[in-house]
């Protein structure tokens, strides 16, 4: 059986449903460090008068701090509706076929370690057709989030979820639900495979040395490695990705990346990189210790 696997058959349904249950866990625990990301994320270098920069956001705790003292503490769980949404289709596809297209590829009768290539060439393409199925939760999750403090008399954008859906269909087209789906698809393929395949390594690297068991310990030392990883591979198309969603001016995926590139530097495509390493690993972290239980 699979190291991600269960430790007894279960059917898709069940699976898909005990990933997605996981996956919303995580993500309701997690969401105020992702809406941190992506303000810092989001944010251009702002010059004053002297020259100088001074960005609003500053760090992983500055920012959560600057967030609920300027919005309110609530404005941390900015998203959370789109984001359940996303990690119950997009959590519950991704994991839920991952055990099944890996067997696809070695065959049912296979017996023994299924190969690292495998493992990630399996997680690359659960990724990719899941998130295809939920980026418009996606980009509306990434828009609510985007939106700070406003000056007084100024209306949101949005007044909710349901809204945002509606007023993006009606102002840019169906299709506008799936803006960013290229970064988008490149940034949860590559997230997919380091989290799912470097999970399923470490594991199964981890249980072959003398004393550990499939514990909870194990579990955890195994979820943080494959948030650190997926986070050094997946940052620069997660920022290109969040740009393009948050900011409808961008017309393709290559113009963000070069506009970032040249005004803000190859760095800037790893800005969040701590608030995402933290919430990426302690996401995981969450998610496969629940998913381990729950199974």
């Amino acid at each position: 059986m699979a190291d991600l696997g269960p430790r007894f058959e279960i059917s898709f349904a069940e699976t898909f449903l005990c990933s997605a249950f996981a996956a919303c866990f995580a993500e309701f625990c997690t969401i105020p460090l992702d809406t941190a990301k992506v303000r810092l994320q989001l944010q251009r270098k702002a010059g004053v008068a002297d020259g100088t920069t001074v960005p609003k956001y500053k760090g992983l705790l500055g920012t959560v701090v600057t967030i609920a003292r300027e919005e309110g503490l609530s404005a941390l769980w900015k998203g959370i509706v789109p984001g359940l949404q996303r990690q119950c289709l997009y959590g519950g596809l991704r994991i839920g076929l991952y055990d099944p297209v890996k067997t696809f590829f070695v065959g049912s009768a296979f017996v023994g370690d299924i190969p690292l290539y495998y493992k990630i060439l399996a997680a690359l393409i659960t990724g990719a057709l899941a998130i295809a199925v939920a980026n418009p939760t996606d980009l509306v999750k990434v828009r609510l989030q985007a939106e700070g403090k406003l000056p007084p008399g100024v209306p949101r954008r949005y007044s909710g979820a349901l809204n945002a859906y509606f007023t993006i269909v009606r102002q840019e087209g169906l299709g506008a639900l799936w803006t960013g789906l290229g970064p988008n698809l490149a940034r949860n393929a590559i997230i997919n495979a380091a989290e799912l395949a470097s999970y399923d390594q470490v594991k199964q690297t981890i249980l072959k040395i003398p004393g550990f068991t499939d514990s909870i310990f194990t579990h955890l030392l195994a979820g943080l490695g494959a948030g650190l990883f997926a986070v050094c591979i997946g940052s620069p198309v997660d920022v290109v990705k969040s740009r393009m969603m948050g900011d409808s001016t961008y017309k393709n995926t290559l113009e963000c990346f070069i506009k970032t590139l040249k005004t803000e530097g190859f760095f800037a495509f790893y800005k969040g990189f701590l608030p995402n390493v933290g919430r990426l690993g302690s996401w995981n972290v969450i998610m496969f210790l629940t998913l381990e239980q729950v199974r």
